[in-house]
């Protein structure tokens, strides 16, 4: 079975490495990108989950998101949104 492996940074804002690394599993380049998500069946609309990536990974994972039917918004590293909306676009 091939089955894709993601990997999500667990630190607490203002915690972890200097610069923020791409959530790709086994990669560290730092990242440009934030992939803004969330699971519908769960969450509702002001809660945001946050990967991160680089350019290399930023189509793939917000991609991967996507094809789960999972809202996805992908947004330079400095912007945040507080809030997804049931339909939501892929990279800018």
């Amino acid at each position: 079975m091939n089955e894709a492996r993601i990997a999500v940074s667990l630190h607490l804002p203002g915690e972890g490495p200097e610069s923020p690394t791409c959530s790709r599993a086994g990669c560290r380049a730092d990242a440009q990108w934030n992939v803004n998500w969330r699971n519908p069946r769960i969450h509702g609309p002001e809660r945001v989950k946050v990967w991160l990536a680089c350019d290399e990974h930023r189509e793939y994972l917000s991609q991967y998101l996507a094809a789960r039917d999972f809202p996805v918004v992908v947004t330079p590293l400095e912007e945040h949104l507080s809030r997804l909306p049931d339909q939501a676009g892929g990279a800018p």
